[in-house]
Formats: structure tokens, sequence, C-alpha cells
């Protein structure tokens, strides 16, 4: 009984710690650039995809940078929809989302389920890193704790740049920005590029963790990337950058956790 409880909570903390990435997404696009992007779930499947596919491949070290690329794309399409083509950002969401689907499918090669069993991951690198170690059994918390780790550092250090603060500047008073010879649109490009670069190494994670994708892997995630940033605000809602993001990677463990007690 003992096991099974430990197990089922280092599983929710490793889902957690995955889905926290979406999270963080969230984090700048919403929190700080005020955006509401509605194009998270086929940008964490398009990550999952191109990651699984790369990694299929032969190469899970490059799965890692070519899924963020393929969020970056992901974010450049939805960001010139909302500032060059004047479409709602909600609108622009879902018309990204809708289109993504069928590049998933196409990536995919027309299949809607990609099979990894046989396939050398990252996780399947860090275990055979840590095999002579007693941290062997928790190669994919360690694994996912790194990156999670990396984004929360980025953030910190980033958000507090010149051009991090004109992002966040941007999300406060698009107005103030345009008087003090800002571009909008440009910090509005750069900062869900970034968000979205991370959803897509979410879905990548993910992927790469359950050793398989399907096509329907990220239905759902804005509303539990939603749901775990108003629960880190709650907790932790106040302060600096760091504490900030520190608490929406929390809320996103204790989504998980109520989610497996449920």
């Amino acid at each position: 009984m003992l096991e099974t409880i430990i197990g089922l909570g280092t599983t929710a903390l490793e889902l957690g710690l995955m889905s926290s990435l979406t999270v963080l997404a969230l984090f700048l696009s919403y929190s700080m650039l005020n955006v509401c992007d509605l194009s998270t779930d086929g940008c964490f499947t398009l990550g999952a995809v191109v990651g699984a596919v790369t990694a299929i491949a032969g190469h899970p070290l490059l799965s890692i940078p070519a899924a963020m690329g393929a969020g970056v794309l992901s974010g450049l399409f939805t960001s010139i929809l909302q500032t060059k083509m004047g479409i709602d950002s909600l609108l622009a969401g879902i018309i990204v989302n809708t289109g993504l689907y069928s590049i998933n499918i196409a990536i995919m090669g027309g299949s809607s389920l990609l099979n990894m069993n046989k396939t050398t991951t990252i996780f399947t690198m860090m275990k055979t890193f840590l095999s002579s170690t007693f941290l062997s059994s928790s190669y994919k918390l360690i694994t996912a704790l790194i990156f999670v780790v990396l984004v929360v550092v980025f953030l910190s250090f980033f958000l507090r740049t010149r051009l991090g603060l004109s992002i966040r500047a941007t999300g406060d008073n698009p107005d103030m920005v345009k008087s003090s010879s800002i571009n909008p649109a440009f910090t509005t490009i750069i900062g869900l590029c970034i968000s979205s670069s991370f959803t897509a190494l979410s879905g990548c994670l993910l992927a790469q963790s359950q050793k398989s994708v399907n096509v329907t892997i990220g239905s759902g995630m804005v509303t539990i990337a939603l749901a775990s940033l108003l629960i880190g605000r709650a907790f932790m809602g106040k302060g600096g950058i760091t504490k900030r993001a520190i608490g929406v990677v929390l809320g996103a463990i204790i989504f998980r956790l109520v989610y497996t007690i449920a």
C-alpha cells in the first residue's frame, strides 16, 4: 500500500514538473505579456511530435532544440496574426491551434500514434548515466527537474533585462510603451516565441517520458496550465520574478497531486 502511494506521488511529481514548463510559458505570455494564447494545446503536441520524430531518427539530444524551434515557429505565426494582421489574440490562438492539428498529423507521417519503446531518449540516456548511483530509479524526476530549473533561472534573468522589462511593460501598459519608443509588436512577438518554445519543450519531455505520442496528447493542456497558474498565484502570487516562477511550478505540482488523489 505504501509503495503504491509513493509510486503515485512520484509519478504526479514527475508529471507536475513536466507540465510546469507549459505553466511557465503561460506565466510569460499571460501574466507578463497579458496575452491569452489558445494555441497551447497544438503547440504542446507539436513539440511532442517533433521531439519524438527526431528521437526516432536517432538524435535524442537534438530533439530538445528541434522541439523548441518548432515551438518558436508556432509562437511566431500566432504573434504575427495578432500584431501584423490585427486579429484578436483569442482568435489567433484558435486559428493556429486548428492548423497545427493537420501539421502534426503530417509530421507523424499520416499516423495518429508514434511508438518509442525501442527508441533512445533523453530519459534513457539519463537512466544509463545514473545507473551506478542511488538516483538511478529517479532518472525521470531528475531530468524533468533539470529542465524546470534551467527555465526558471532563464526567466529570472531574462525578465530583468532591458528586453524583458519591455515585455513586462507591454503587458502592463502598451500605450506607455509606444510613447517610450518601444515597439509593442516586437516585444509581443519575442514574448510569444519564447513562451511557445517552453510549451513545445514540455510536450517533448512528456512524449519521451511515456515513450509514445498521439495527436491528442496536448488536449486540455491550456486548461491544466491556467488552473496550475492560478493555484501558484494563490500560494506565491506576490514577490519577485523568481518567487512567482517557483510559485507556478508548485502550482503545477499541487494540481497533479490533487488530480492523482481524485
